[in-house]
């Protein structure tokens, strides 16, 4: 059965290779020489305003690399939208190691992407490139500029944060409309969500065609799943000090079951998420050798072995149609001994070692299909872990590979 289980793996590993190239989704770019050409843009669904992007003229066509030095502009139909920019922009931390003492910004003039959140009098852009996020906008009679905010040490004999909120003064300035109060202005926040409200509100006030680019946050992030599995297991153990006791308790098939925690990273069309996953499982096994380290020279090694793994890892999923989605998993597998036992007898029933069963961490690897958003299957290897860690002269090695079906409940 674990050859079966293996030619499974195999099978899943080349369709997920087969379909690793997919994600080319309806767009368009502008370059110097092009006003606009529709094309297919691979969607990244970024979480970071990209440096680069990828794109294809047709199905058939070859993919071409385009990056800021060769286009202006470019989005997916829908959904995102990214114009090239020159812009003063202040790269300040909030990292407390690298935090200055001024509270003025320090502009650079850069080319940057800018991912365009709305478009109107009132244009609002955000730049993220994981260590600095920062705000721009624009109305009809400026430049894109920055919404100004740092945070700063107060001085240079204290370790107190101050925060200069000169953006809030910016809209006040610039946003300036009768249905928006100036108490508004005074506790806006720096964020997404607050800023494209106030926008959106100034739009509406100057009566603006105003189109809201912002992708809005996916919902079915978390996915909760019951997953039997059938484990193909084997233990061996071994004394280092004496020679000759070397038990191998053999392959042994058994079922466990677990239940599955899936939560998505709202980023990367939902390619990524963390999964934490209780699951019983067991093993039993006895073997009788021959010793001459002992007196009547045979021996009886027994197994009684049974723990809730607790595997928290990453899963990557790979989408071949709406229906259909190929993933591969990495975990980190804790485990928690319940009422275990190992012993070796001699031939007349004495006891000659009673063991202490301690797992080890070991970490697995999966393989899987998942269907309609509710069935699953996947074939998952665990790597090798001790179970005698507090034994002296001990070893051991506990191996497992599953085959595993699942059903989300939600």
């Amino acid at each position: 059965m674990k050859k079966q289980i293996l030619f499974i793996a195999l099978i899943l590993f080349l369709t997920l290779k087969s379909y690793s190239q997919i994600g080319f989704e309806k767009g368009f770019i502008v370059t110097e020489n092009n006003p606009k050409t529709e094309c297919l843009i691979e969607n990244m669904d970024w979480k970071n305003t990209p440096v680069n992007f990828r794109y294809r003229l047709s199905d058939t066509s070859p993919i071409i690399n385009a990056d800021i030095r060769s286009v202006k502009e470019f989005g997916i139909t829908g959904q995102n939208k990214f114009i090239r920019a020159v812009v003063n922009i202040d790269r300040s931390t909030k990292n407390l190691q690298n935090m200055t003492k001024g509270k003025d910004p320090v502009f650079r003039q850069e080319n940057l992407f800018l991912q365009v959140l709305m478009e109107g009098n009132a244009s609002l852009y955000l730049y993220d490139d994981g260590t600095v996020r920062r705000f721009f906008y624009k109305t009809n009679s400026s430049e894109i500029k920055q919404l100004v905010y740092k945070t700063y040490f107060l001085n240079d004999d204290t370790d107190q944060i101050a925060k200069n909120n000169y953006f809030r003064e910016q809209l006040y300035l610039d946003l300036k409309c009768d249905n928006i109060q100036q108490n508004e202005y005074e506790s806006l926040s720096y964020t997404k969500n607050a800023l494209i409200r106030i926008f959106t509100k100034y739009n509406k006030c100057t009566n603006s065609e105003f189109v809201d680019l912002e992708v809005k946050e996916k919902k079915d992030l978390f996915n909760l799943t019951l997953r039997p599995r059938y484990n193909n297991s084997s233990l061996s153990m071994n004394n280092s000090l004496f020679k000759g006791l070397d038990f191998d308790f053999g392959g042994k098939s058994t079922f466990g079951l677990g239940i599955e925690a899936e939560f998505i990273l709202p980023f990367n069309k939902n390619r990524w998420s963390v999964i934490v996953e209780p699951t019983y499982q067991y093993y039993k096994g006895e073997q009788t050798i021959q010793s001459s380290q002992v007196v009547g020279g045979t021996l009886t090694g027994k197994v009684d072995y049974k723990s809730i793994e607790l595997p928290i890892g990453v899963r990557r999923y790979f989408f071949l149609n709406k229906n259909v989605q190929i993933f591969a998993n990495g975990s980190l597998v804790m485990d928690i001994n319940n009422n275990s036992s190992a012993s070796v007898t001699r031939n007349d029933g004495s006891e000659l070692n009673k063991l202490d069963v301690k797992s080890g961490i070991n970490f697995g690897f999966g393989l899987g299909a998942k269907f309609l958003d509710k069935f699953s299957a996947e074939v998952r290897y665990q790597t090798p872990r001790g179970l005698l860690a507090e034994n002296p002269n001990w070893g051991s090695s506990y191996q497992t590979t599953s085959l595993i079906v699942g059903y989300s409940f939600f």
